[in-house]
């Protein structure tokens, strides 16, 4: 017999390590920048590799999680968090730092390879729901990381003490995850590959393949960057994170009711048009109040954006089992990573146009950061017209999904 509360919690503590590494990977990118002498195209590579890692793990995952189930690739995330952190600690060049990173970001990938089908299994009745409560610590996470980093820097800890931060959440995740035992078959989210692939090669789901590409890159891109994008007009940009990051969480811990209310794709639908009016207010604002109130907006919009679309593929394509639910946030993740050094770029760019023009020191970068977030707000514009088209299908899913 399992305990399903312990997995769950210990599933959690995972989400929060990966959580972590998303944090003080963005409050230190400065330090990175001034320490190592890198440009911003470089601390791009750095985020790509860390971010390449997750869809690389969850690819090879969605099939390994099938034939060596969720206790085996639990493990591999643990083995692979204790190498990347400690590498990242001791790092003193660029290239120890994209190798070192990409054991994170493989790290990241076997936890939502492992995590997601088992949470999803062992919740078969109340699936988005619950996966929307394991998501918590994904903001929740993001918002203790960034809230400890603002603190560490302001105290004048070194990136590498920041970055040692994150053996706590991965140490606890281990304890609770040593000695329990899982469950199997059908209830741990388990099925043939056949019966995978014959779910993910469908119409549906190739559709929603390519809104992962579009929902991930609102969310994890803009978050990435927040402090090279909001650096200038906030001047508290890990701040505004945490901010942002603590609103996601309480939203997904209460997602129930809005999911009962609204069904995942009426979700997915409005969410589109508030993280765009977010991202577009963010892209327009020189400062003051206007910083928190479109944050608040991209917060509210992005929220369900990630665990809904997961929630989604395990509602109404089923048949996609485990491997379905790894492809999506692989997806995700693989093209959040490919655009990396492309918002790099757009800040460089920017910037060097800005300072071309005249302009130098926090007007330059206020002017590469509006620049790149009006890029970024293409994402979610797209997204309302492929979600609009869900949702005025939506009574024909619905007969779908009941079928199942």
């Amino acid at each position: 017999m399992y305990s399903k509360s312990r997995l769950f919690i210990a599933s959690c503590f995972a989400l929060v390590t990966t959580a972590f590494a998303f944090a003080i990977r963005a409050g230190i990118l400065s330090e990175l920048s001034t320490k190592l002498n890198l440009n911003d195209t470089q601390l791009g590579y750095i985020n790509q590799m860390a971010i390449l890692g997750f869809p690389i793990a969850t690819m090879v995952g969605g099939y390994l999680y099938n034939v060596l189930g969720a206790k085996k690739m639990i493990w591999v995330a643990f083995v692979s968090h204790l190498v990347g952190i400690v590498s990242t600690i001791f790092a003193g060049s660029f290239g120890v730092l994209l190798i070192s990173n990409f054991f994170i970001g493989f790290a990241n990938g076997s936890v939502e390879a492992a995590c997601n089908p088992l949470v999803a299994g062992m919740y078969k009745n109340n699936q988005t729901t619950m996966l929307n409560r394991f998501h918590v610590w994904f903001p929740g996470g993001i918002f203790l990381g960034a809230l400890i980093s603002q603190f560490l820097t302001g105290a004048g800890a070194t990136w590498q003490m920041q970055v040692a931060v994150m053996l706590i959440p991965m140490a606890i995740y281990g304890y609770l995850f040593m000695g329990q035992h899982f469950p199997k078959g059908e209830e741990a989210g388990e099925a043939s590959l056949g019966s995978n692939l014959k779910g993910i090669f469908t119409p549906l789901y190739i559709f929603m393949l390519l809104c992962m590409v579009l929902t991930a890159n609102a969310e994890l891109s803009t978050q990435q960057w927040i402090e090279r994008l909001l650096g200038a007009a906030s001047g508290q940009p890990m701040l505004v994170l945490a901010m942002v990051t603590g609103l996601m969480a309480v939203g997904r811990f209460f997602a129930g009711p809005v999911v009962h209310r609204l069904n995942p794709i009426g979700v997915l639908f409005i969410s589109a048009i508030i993280a765009c009016l977010g991202i577009f207010l963010m892209s327009k604002t020189d400062g003051g109040v206007m910083v928190y109130v479109s944050a608040i907006l991209f917060a509210i919009g992005v929220c369900y954006f990630w665990p809904t679309m997961l929630g989604f593929v395990a509602e109404y394509i089923p048949k996609s089992g485990a491997m379905g639910l790894s492809l999506i946030g692989g997806v995700g993740m693989f093209a959040t990573g490919i655009m990396q050094p492309v918002v790099g770029g757009w800040i460089d760019s920017a910037r060097n146009k800005a300072t071309a023009s005249g302009l130098t020191g926090d007007a330059a970068e206020l002017a590469a950061g509006q620049y790149a977030l009006s890029n970024l707000m293409i994402f979610p514009a797209i997204l309302i017209v492929a979600f609009g088209i869900l949702f005025f299908m939506r009574g024909k899913l619905e007969e779908q999904r009941t079928k199942h």
